[in-house]
């Protein structure tokens, strides 16, 4: 059952299924085991950029396809929530079209960009992707009278999502069924339906011949595979899942802006995370976003308490100043890589393979 869940990808190390299994359940029982805004915002991250990394790796750890215009896919989803919520009644009506609405520019412009890769390759495209998505984030800013230009658009959202609304009257497991719990359980299960279906895609035939593309496309072609149509649906799976991704981030935040949804941060991100957990993994996406999302929400707190402990010594009291937190995630970035040169994921799985007998 769990196999065929999976689509036949096991995690294939202990290691590894242990540290999947406790996110998992991390991020399912979050609401119940922590308390406060700040812990529960971070959870709904996770979930969102799990999904948000894995389609990325589709295109460049499965299909050996670089683009920059995943962050566009990702802000347009989220801008079709957000202005389908922010003009009239908040009803699931005006929800579903406005995310109906997202995924057909989504198609649209994912053709598009995926049809370039006919007439150039490698840094040329990833340099054609970056300019559409740059252009998409101007526009965006631009159109202050639509989107609220730089300072981005609130919106609100159906009753039964607002945090006044409760489903029982009394708590369950000490926490009130409102609308923010609904919420969530909302954006964890569709990130998880979400990911299921990329596990499911990257082990099927579809997936296999992605892999051989990425491998050799010569070869593929002469086995006879339409190789430029496989990777133009490869573009378009992924920047569908992407833009679904972003309608859930958009839904929990109740909030979208070009900085948040369309910054060219939120694309370094996605590549760090993706180097991290592992490429041509999508396991590598659960573990990466994980520790990635923790460590950007909680080093900073961290850093300042281990400042405080460390008074009586200056130089490292100094050293490990909360503002300089960034600068201890790039280190732990470049330790990672150190460490993990083919990322997490790859290098447990590596280990279980060296310690298999027949592996000697």
């Amino acid at each position: 059952m769990l196999n065929q869940l999976l689509s036949g990808d096991m995690p294939r190390s202990r290691a590894l299924s242990a540290t999947l299994l406790l996110i998992l359940l991390g991020l399912a029982l979050a609401p119940f085991i922590t308390s406060g805004a700040r812990p529960l915002n971070t959870a709904a991250t996770i979930c969102v950029y799990i999904v948000l990394v894995a389609s990325y790796d589709l295109l460049l750890g499965y299909t050996g396809i670089v683009s920059f215009a995943h962050t566009m896919f990702f802000g347009i989803g989220a801008y079709g929530v957000g202005l389908g919520l922010s003009h009239g009644e908040p009803t699931w009506g005006a929800m579903a079209i406005g995310v109906a609405l997202a995924l057909l520019l989504t198609l649209a412009l994912a053709l598009v960009v995926g049809l370039f890769a006919l007439r150039v390759r490698a840094i040329f495209y990833a340099m054609i992707t970056l300019a559409v998505a740059a252009s998409f984030a101007v526009l965006a800013s631009q159109l202050s009278d639509l989107t609220g230009g730089e300072d981005g658009k609130t919106f609100s959202v159906p009753a039964l999502l607002t945090p006044g609304f409760r489903l029982f009257e009394s708590e369950v497991f000490g926490r009130a069924v409102d609308g923010k719990l609904i919420t969530y359980y909302i954006v964890f299960g569709g990130c998880l339906l979400l990911f299921l279906f990329l596990l499911r895609l990257v082990n099927s035939p579809f997936g296999r011949v992605l892999q051989a593309i990425r491998e050799n496309e010569f070869r593929a072609e002469a086995l006879g595979y339409r190789t430029v149509l496989y990777r133009i649906w490869a573009n378009v799976l992924a920047a569908l899942v992407a833009a679904l991704a972003g309608a859930l981030m958009a839904l929990w935040l109740r909030y979208v802006g070009p900085k948040t949804m369309l910054g060219f941060e939120v694309m370094t991100d996605i590549l760090l995370i993706v180097v991290i957990g592992g490429m041509g993994t999508m396991y590598g996406a659960v573990v990466g976003a994980t520790l990635f999302i923790i460590a950007q929400n909680y080093l900073k707190s961290l850093m300042a308490q281990g400042s405080s402990a460390l008074e009586g010594v200056p130089l490292l009291a100094e050293a490990l100043h909360p503002d300089r937190w960034m600068l201890w995630l790039g280190v732990l970035f470049v330790l990672s890589i150190y460490f993990f040169p083919i990322g997490i994921v790859g290098k447990l799985r590596l280990r279980r393979i060296a310690a298999r007998p027949d592996a000697h």
